[in-house]
């Protein structure tokens, strides 16, 4: 069955050519930090096999790949791909495994075929809870026994905060969108104001680790990646200045587990694991919930489900966050 393409204004977004620099301007170095810390403090030493779905141009996938991690990637718009084979020809010595157009919902990749899959971006343009769900569960399919899932979702508050230190609250257009946005999560731009982003879901802190529970994982950690720092309207002349950046990881580090500001940062990151061998999910064992994911890849999807639940799967109770947290052991630090 074919999956559904994305809305056409996620796409002409990203067809505009702005994702390749976003990194590097206002808080994206902030993002951009922690997020290479984050994922450090759980991967595994290379070698190792990466699948980063919805990777863009290649940031994190091309910085992988020169740490020895073996790199596929795959975006759904064409530009990314391009731009991302382009990053790969510019580390010939570390170039990516594979660059190509895909689908989080439908992977082109043989199950327990890799170590770690990045969703930095998929499970936001996936508006519906049951097709965030499907994504999840085809990470579960393809990652091997133990491998983890990087999960990350926009804070149901970050346009809150950026109208609020942007001065935008002012502006009843902008105003409307902050307004639906707390209400139901559900974030629209019907302007021509591209820095207010496209169509997209804003998690609030708890739907994020019971989404990637529902999905077959062992949550591990939810955690705020940029802190409060990253909503300062003079964020990008404190990154340039040693110290100040260190306050602002500093401040991120020491927020980034407390359930009561996780939705202060402008992104949380969910990590998951898929259980060991031995190890049971939801009542049954290994084997048994490889079938159970596997039969749910091929199901077909309801497109009604809403951020209560899929009315068509007997989910598991999903734990809080302070609960999810007491799964936590001790990460790897570098």
């Amino acid at each position: 069955m074919s999956t559904p393409p994305l809305p056409p204004e996620i796409l002409a977004y990203y067809a505009a050519a702005r994702e390749a620099e976003r990194l590097s301007l206002g808080h994206g170095p902030l993002e951009a930090e922690r997020t290479r810390e984050l994922i450090l403090r759980h991967l595994p030493p290379a070698p190792g096999v990466v699948l980063d779905v919805g990777g863009g141009p290649g940031a994190y996938a091309c910085w992988l790949a020169a740490c020895g991690y073996a790199v596929h990637l795959v975006d759904s718009a064409p530009l990314h791909v391009e731009q991302a084979r382009e990053a790969s020809a510019r580390q010939p010595d570390r170039p990516l495994a594979s660059v190509g157009l895909g689908d989080a919902r439908r992977l082109d990749m043989p199950d327990a075929s890799v170590d770690a899959v990045l969703l930095m971006g998929p499970l936001y343009h996936l508006t519906e809870r049951g097709e965030r769900i499907v994504a999840l569960r085809e990470a579960w399919r393809v990652l091997r026994r133990g491998g983890l899932v990087f999960a990350v979702g926009i804070s149901r508050f970050a346009s809150l905060f950026s109208g609020l230190t942007g001065g935008l609250l002012g502006d009843p257009a902008a105003a409307t969108i902050v307004a639906d946005d707390l209400r139901t999560g559900q974030h629209r731009n019907p302007t021509s104001r591209h820095e207010w982003f496209t169509t997209a879901y804003f998690h609030r802190p708890e739907e994020m680790p019971a989404e990637v529970h529902e999905a077959g994982f062992q949550v591990l950690e939810t955690v705020g990646v940029e802190g409060p720092g990253w909503a300062l309207p003079d964020v990008a002349t404190r990154w340039a200045d040693p110290t100040a950046r260190e306050h602002l990881l500093m401040a991120a580090r020491a927020a980034e587990r407390e359930p009561t500001l996780l939705g202060v940062s402008a992104h949380m990151m969910v990590v998951g694991r898929r259980p060991p061998a031995g190890m049971r999910w939801h009542g049954l064992d290994h084997e048994q919930a490889g079938a159970a994911m596997s039969d749910r890849r091929h199901a077909p999807s309801d497109r009604r489900n809403d951020i209560r639940g899929d009315p068509g799967v007997a989910a598991p109770r999903s734990p809080p966050v302070a609960e999810a947290e007491r799964v936590v052991t001790e990460p790897q630090r570098r």
